[in-house]
């Protein structure tokens, strides 16, 4: 348990657990009916982030998220390498941008650019055959 809170409130962890530490408390917030799920989602372009679609508050929360178990994970890991003091703070100090930009990836990757799904494709099963149009009355033979 040391090596976790050591981790988390040393740093440069302190940084991402600050963040992360928000992003439970705007969740808390929303719970409460004080602040709306979507309240971000007008101020940011989500198409340039490559989040289109998705709500901007659930997708950075998710790469805070990941952001943060990444760090830990690699802090921790670092840790228990051994390395001098110089060494590890500046892994340690690396370790802090590589989880962002992989917990990034990771966000873009689950909240990505779906295919849009035209009106003629959403009436196809899994097999492939077509569905008979939802206004179109089956005859009893």
């Amino acid at each position: 348990m040391g090596e976790f809170a050591g981790a988390a409130f040393g740093f440069p962890g302190l940084l991402l657990t600050a963040a992360f530490a928000a992003v439970i408390g705007f969740w808390a917030l929303v719970l409460c009916r004080v602040v709306a799920p979507d309240a971000f989602d007008g101020d940011v372009d989500s198409e340039t982030l490559g989040i289109a679609g998705a709500p901007v508050a659930a997708a950075a929360s998710v790469a805070v998220g990941a952001g943060w178990a990444l760090h830990l994970t690699g802090t921790v890991l670092l840790g228990r390498a051994g390395l001098p003091g110089a060494w590890f703070l500046l892994l340690s100090m690396a370790l802090l941008p590589c989880a962002l930009a992989l917990s990034w990836l990771l966000t873009r990757r689950l909240f990505g650019r779906r295919r849009r799904v035209s009106p003629s494709d959403a009436h196809r099963c899994a097999s492939g055959s077509a569905l008979p149009a939802p206004d179109s009355a089956r005859t009893a033979v």
